[in-house]
């Protein structure tokens, strides 16, 4: 899959016709009403707004063009050829199927051929795919493709460990649980040496934070 697919793919996932303002606050009212409350109450009167602000900030990624955010590289590497390893990235998305918080951190590594990419970039390409609606293994998929696809290195790995919202605060109740997906592209799928040794650096992390 080149560049172009990839922005092809990202075009189809907006829908063609957006709601306006109004009629998403409208949309808000009648939720609270179907919750069994009234939204011209005083302490309901603005909240339609407010969630409304609240979904801008939440959805927000449905604006960013992660291919675009990794375009500008750099060239001037020194040879440098090791693993470049982003750890504990805070991520903030919501369930597709409840639209309920998924809160966690992502680890983003790859392995440079030619070039690297400022590491907030990286980042940002999390955010840009964590701030819409998801389900996790889907995310994790997007993030590691789409840095595959731009930089085209050696290797890309992303592991994201997350805790769900649907889980905890209804359904099973289940509190305290973790769910961990991976990506491993190149390298990291295809030489078991060079996995562990990210794995290490993973692993490394935790010791730290334990210390």
């Amino acid at each position: 899959m080149n560049i172009e697919t990839t922005k092809r793919k990202l075009s189809r996932a907006k829908p063609s016709a957006q709601p306006s303002r109004a009629e998403a606050e409208a949309a808000i009212r009648t939720l609270i009403r179907w919750a069994g409350d009234d939204p011209d109450r005083e302490g309901l009167h603005d909240t339609p707004a407010r969630v409304a602000r609240a979904y801008e900030q939440f959805f927000c990624g449905y604006e960013e063009d992660p291919v675009a955010i990794l375009s500008r590289t750099f060239e001037e590497i020194e040879g440098y050829d090791e693993i470049v390893l982003l750890r504990d990235i805070r991520l903030e998305s919501h369930c597709e199927h409840h639209m309920v918080p998924i809160i966690g951190v992502a680890h983003v590594a790859y392995l440079p051929a030619k070039r690297v990419v400022g590491i907030s970039k990286l980042a940002r390409v999390v955010d840009a795919y964590a701030k819409r609606l998801q389900i996790q293994e889907k995310l994790t998929a997007q993030i590691a493709n789409t840095i595959n696809e731009v930089l085209q290195p050696r290797g890309v790995a992303v592991v994201i460990e997350a805790a769900h919202e649907c889980m905890s605060t209804r359904g099973v109740h289940k509190t305290g649980v973790s769910m961990v997906t991976s990506r491993m592209l190149g390298v990291f799928r295809d030489d078991p040496s060079t996995r562990r040794e990210l794995l290490a650096m993973m692993a490394n992390r935790r010791v730290n934070n334990e210390v």
